[in-house]
């Protein structure tokens, strides 16, 4: 079972915002202080492309296919995520943290680990697949602390 010890980071995340989270106390009595926040404006595709999708000529007289249009939203919250495992890995290479857990939902935590440093990822004790971005504070401590002991 992974503990939270104080130090301890929490990063909770979705693909548009991160909190960055440290454990002020011990696993028994979590209180998180927030260490910084992270925030990506990401307006649905539609709203980002300049073009409609363009066509391509098919076999046969005449005949025209639409190509799929560019996902824009979707890269963004790649981009996010390599974004964010940039951020962690400039943290822990000054020595911010020994140990991480990360919480956001399980595609999030794909696309995460596909983007992490190993240093980083040495440090991870727990990953939460949950999505708490638009929780209060006392809720995410009180979630994180009944994930681990549930694990």
């Amino acid at each position: 079972m992974a503990e939270l010890k104080e130090g301890t980071w929490v990063v909770v995340t979705d693909s548009e915002k991160a909190l960055f989270l440290r454990n002020l106390t011990d696993h028994e009595d979590p209180n998180f202080e927030v260490v910084s926040k992270e925030e990506q404006e990401n307006p649905p595709s539609r709203e980002q492309g300049a073009n409609r999708p363009g066509r391509m000529n098919d076999n046969g007289q005449g005949q025209k296919s639409a190509m799929d249009d560019t996902d824009w939203h979707q890269l963004a919250k790649e981009r996010f995520a390599a974004d964010l495992s940039d951020r962690l890995y400039a943290r822990a290479h000054r020595g911010d943290f020994d140990s991480l857990v990360l919480v956001a939902s399980p595609q999030v935590l794909g696309n995460l680990r596909e983007s992490l440093h190993k240093e980083v990822s040495d440090k991870i004790i727990a990953e939460v697949p949950k999505t708490l971005t638009n929780h209060p504070l006392s809720e995410i401590e009180k979630l994180v602390k009944s994930e681990l002991d549930a694990a």
